[in-house]
């Protein structure tokens, strides 16, 4: 059952808690705050020489990527970096773009299987699917946008979102890995939702407390055929006293009219506000994937983007991998088979 309606609109006599400060840590930034040199990180030379090596291991390798495991290699300077890459996206600015595989030497196949390797040095690589898959590839398939179908594989473009805003957890790490970029366009931007609670605090309390109570969200069709379509979740939420976000307005909409439900009119000014907030320009960053290029964001308090594109035949079509990591709770899609209550 969905329960009463007080429940059902998102409304409460409960409010969850919430920060009481601006957050000042440095994921809280603005646009004019960054360069590039706060989010490229090089690839050292010494790592490069573990990669080539671990590139010819793989290169004769004819098992599942999902196999490989960090531990099977020698892989201690590889290790350092992504220490580093942790700390950037964990404590730093929040994401960071490992500069870079070289994807055309090594051809896909093997790139796709260190990138694998890598990533996983920063937690288990969970499911992104309910059949289970974990390296969902992001490219434009040609199917319409409907129902079950995501704007990742096709050629729109794709609004300010966090991955996997339904799930019971979602993924604190969200890594995309450019085998190919776009002929034009497909341009990848990143926005601080740090910033964005920081700026509703001030300008909008009076809505900002309705973020911190649940809405309903579009699953995606990932559940099972007798499940929920939708799931509640607040946007906000306070955990050891640091901020955890969920954000894609469109998915929130979509949730309520799923179940034919009313989104309440505070809640729906509180969407209208917070997104005006993500998208006005001086809030976000914007930058080209290169082939070999791989971007790690902080899933929890940054969202991010990208622009529409298009392609030519002669370059085989804009070709991202995309991975999430979380470390608690298991690599399943979700933790729990209840949507609703």
């Amino acid at each position: 059952m969905i329960g009463d309606g007080a429940r059902f609109s998102g409304t409460s006599d409960v409010d969850p808690a919430q920060l009481e400060q601006a957050i000042k840590a440095p994921c809280a930034w603005h646009a004019a705050d960054l360069t590039p040199n706060d989010w490229i990180m090089p690839i050292p030379a010494n790592v490069m020489a573990e990669l080539d090596n671990l590139a010819g291991i793989l290169n004769s390798y004819g098992g599942s990527i999902e196999a490989l495991t960090p531990d099977r290699f020698a892989l201690s300077a590889a290790t350092e970096l992504m220490d580093s890459v942790r700390t950037r996206v964990n404590e730093g600015v929040g994401f960071a773009v490992l500069d870079r595989l070289p994807v055309e030497r090594w051809g896909d196949k093997v790139a796709k299987a260190v990138a694998w390797v890598l990533t996983s040095m920063l937690g288990p690589v969970v499911m992104q699917k309910v059949d289970g898959t974990r390296l969902y590839e992001v490219k434009d398939s040609g199917a319409k946008l409907g129902y079950g179908v995501r704007r990742s594989i096709t050629n729109l473009d794709q609004d300010f979102h966090t991955d996997g805003g339904w799930l019971s957890e979602t993924p604190e790490i969200t890594t995309l890995v450019c085998m190919r970029p776009a002929s034009s366009g497909g341009l990848s931007r990143v926005a601080s939702l740090a910033t964005a609670h920081n700026q509703l605090r001030g300008r909008h309390p009076d809505l900002l407390g309705r973020l911190y109570r649940p809405f309903w969200w579009d699953r995606q069709a990932e559940h099972l055929p007798e499940e929920s379509k939708s799931s509640r979740h607040p946007v906000f939420a306070k955990s050891d006293g640091k901020l955890t976000v969920r954000h894609y307005d469109d998915y929130v909409r979509k949730g309520y009219k799923l179940l034919c439900a009313h989104l309440d009119q505070q809640g729906d000014a509180a969407l209208v506000a917070m997104k005006a907030i993500v998208n006005a320009p001086e809030n976000w960053i914007e930058f080209r994937l290169e082939p070999g290029q791989i971007e790690y964001v902080n899933n929890h308090v940054l969202a991010h983007a990208r622009t529409a594109f298009e392609d030519d035949s002669t370059n085989g079509g804009r070709y991202l991998l995309r991975l999430w990591n979380r470390r608690a709770g298991g690599i399943e899609l979700e933790q729990s088979t209840e949507a609703a209550e």
